[in-house]
């Protein structure tokens, strides 16, 4: 990836290449959140896309609902969301990750929720953890139901790592 000064040129490098506009967008509401804590932005990969494709393509087609086995994804994280086709935009689906945030508190993976359960902050960390430098997401629907898997590279929601 080539370095440039600015966040705004680097946000414009590291938008999908072919993106539909739901891409452009979930990128940017990471990176938002991202930049809230000073954390880089991550860029677009289309090998995590891809990954993510797989995964949603699969539940939609088994309308089956859960992570993909750790073997389909060494070495990443991911973030799942599931709703009633056409009641969600891609933004609202993003911001219920992000959304998280009211119960995060910065500190040791995974003792870093105001509630004391890591879940409820589980999808939030995997956005802002800084040492995750990568994203590719995919949306497929089937009856009555949207899937949305984002892929992260490297996995963010690692035990004894600082988060953000």
């Amino acid at each position: 990836m080539r370095t440039m000064p600015g966040f705004a040129l680097l946000f414009l490098l590291s938008a999908p290449a072919s993106a539909q506009s739901w891409e452009a967008d979930a990128l940017a509401l990471h990176n938002r959140e991202r930049a809230a804590w000073n954390v880089a932005p991550l860029a677009w990969d289309l090998g995590l896309a891809a990954a993510a494709d797989r995964w949603a393509t699969e539940m939609a087609r088994t309308g089956s609902w859960g992570h993909s086995p750790k073997s389909w994804r060494a070495g990443q994280g991911e973030n799942l969301w599931m709703g009633t086709t056409g009641a969600y935009s891609p933004r609202a689906m993003v911001e219920t990750w992000t959304g998280e945030r009211r119960w995060f508190r910065p500190g040791i993976f995974p003792a870093v929720s105001r509630t004391g359960r890591g879940g409820d902050v589980g999808h939030y960390t995997q956005v802002i953890a800084r040492r995750t430098t990568r994203i590719g997401c995919a949306m497929r629907s089937a009856r009555g139901w949207t899937y949305l898997v984002c892929r992260y590279s490297p996995a963010g929601n690692v035990d004894r790592l600082p988060i953000p």
